[in-house]
């Protein structure tokens, strides 16, 4: 079993800038993968960005060049840095972590973007 917690979300205005950080109960150097996704009012959930253990990286084309994934494996944690934040950046952003082939999910923190 893996837990999930993730941490940073909130309120920013348009332009401004959040960091949202998940941290993992096992070493996350064993994930096959981990990343976040998105999830707003009525749509389904996308993905943001992943990045697995050989250091490949996805980002979803609306998030490239504004939004960084990064991990920090002493800390078990992943790290999504997301500048010129959009109104439609709102979304509840969920942790994922693909671990022996087996996906786990974090509770979501909600991120909210005003005009």
């Amino acid at each position: 079993q893996v837990q999930l917690v993730e941490s940073g979300g909130g309120l920013a205005q348009a332009g401004g800038s959040l960091r949202l950080s998940c941290t993992a109960s096992r070493n996350i150097f064993r994930f096959n993968s981990m990343g976040w996704y998105r999830q707003a009012p009525g749509k389904q959930r996308e993905l943001v960005a992943t990045i697995t253990s050989g250091g490949g990286i996805n980002y979803a084309e609306s998030v490239k060049v504004r939004f960084t994934i990064s991990t920090d494996n002493a800390k078990n944690t992943v790290h999504l840095q997301m500048n010129s934040l959009k109104p439609e950046d709102t979304a509840v952003y969920y942790c994922y972590a693909r671990y022996f082939w087996n996906d786990y999910w974090g509770q979501g923190t909600q991120v909210t973007v005003s005009i």
